[in-house]
């Protein structure tokens, strides 16, 4: 893999990460049961739509998804792929961090979980950004497979 597109794995990756741990804070505060804005007692106190186990997923589909586009940017270097196939592997990973990402988020602000079609635009959404994350996330962990096994082909000759 070029070592742009490895960069643009790291970057991305930091990006997604960051927002992973911005999530941790609506997550924290739908746990404590309200959001205090100031914290001494009497401060204004608002409550946050959704539940412990969507912001929990916003949190950590944010941080685990950036954790997979650093190691593979690390693990680009170990891997035996052409041009064409470290680009695919890049950009297949960058959609599923998105994706996952963005699905995520929409689920507690918006409500829905994304595992069916339904009536709501917002599960409907969250449903397609599923579906395309998991198609890109399964090319992208061939490619690693394919490009691993061909190194270590390689380096037994």
């Amino acid at each position: 893999m070029r070592p742009r597109l490895q960069s643009l794995l790291v970057a991305h990756g930091a990006l997604v990460f960051i927002l992973g741990l911005l999530a941790g804070f609506p997550f924290a505060f739908v746990i404590l049961g309200r959001v205090v804005l100031w914290p001494i007692p009497g401060a204004a106190a608002y409550t946050l739509p959704g539940d412990v186990r969507a912001w929990r997923m916003a949190h950590l589909e944010g941080i685990l998804n950036g954790l997979t586009l650093f190691a593979v940017a690390a693990v680009a270097p170990r891997l035996s792929l052409g041009d064409r196939a470290g680009h695919w592997l890049a950009w297949t990973l960058i959609v599923t961090a998105w994706g996952n990402q963005i699905a995520s988020l929409i689920g507690p602000v918006f409500g829905g979980r994304g595992l069916e079609v339904t009536g709501s635009a917002a599960n409907n959404l969250m449903y397609l950004l599923f579906v395309v994350a998991v198609f890109a996330v399964i090319v992208a962990m061939l490619l690693v497979v394919v490009g691993a096994l061909r190194a270590a082909r390689a380096s037994r000759e």
